[in-house]
């Protein structure tokens, strides 16, 4: 992999001794992040494919610098790996709500499992008020979104209620950023 090119361009592996998908190890405490790992993140979500050169560039440091702090970051856990951002709708993935769910008490963890095998689901949270989790789903068309919810989802004897909210339109906060009429965020090479 030519020096130019990000570290550690996948997924960040697991913690030791964990498997995939299993529970998390209990979070350690926070690395304090200074101005310039700061700016190293922001750079990284507006661009995950941005070149060392061009990061360290942007943030005015050495190569060698940006390097090492962005596999800190990674080390850390800061960064837990890299992704596409995805036009749903132009992937047919043109239908998308969010559902909320009131599940049997302490019944979280096997939800959850439950949960992450539903085609198109993107998101899920454990939340606080009024319902116990948050679900995001990407589905081809309000059809498909029906048959999620009314077979799926209802069928999960741990979910005592849902209620789906349709998305209409969606703003990615990541995408507020210079785009590409107003130029890219990180100079190209």
């Amino acid at each position: 992999m030519p020096d130019e090119q990000m570290a550690g361009t996948g997924s960040a592996p697991a913690a030791p001794g964990t498997a995939p998908g299993a529970p998390a190890v209990p979070p350690v405490a926070p690395r304090p992040l200074d101005p310039i790992d700061r700016s190293i993140m922001r750079l990284l979500q507006a661009d995950g494919r941005a070149s060392i050169r061009s990061v360290a560039e942007q943030v005015h440091v050495s190569r060698a610098n940006a390097y090492a702090r962005i596999n800190r970051l990674i080390d850390d856990g800061v960064i837990r790996g890299f992704t596409a951002r995805v036009n749903h709708e132009r992937a047919g993935q043109g239908a998308s709500a969010y559902i909320t769910l009131k599940i049997v008490q302490n019944s979280w963890r096997t939800v959850r499992e439950q949960l992450r095998e539903l085609p198109g689901a993107a998101h899920i949270a454990l939340v606080s008020g009024d319902f116990d989790v948050l679900l995001l789903v990407h589905t081809p068309d309000n059809r498909t979104l029906r048959e999620l919810v009314l077979t799926r989802l209802q069928a999960i004897p741990e979910v005592l209620s849902t209620r789906t909210l349709l998305v209409f339109e969606e703003t990615d906060l990541l995408d507020a950023g210079p785009g590409p009429a107003d130029g890219p965020a990180i100079a190209e090479e």
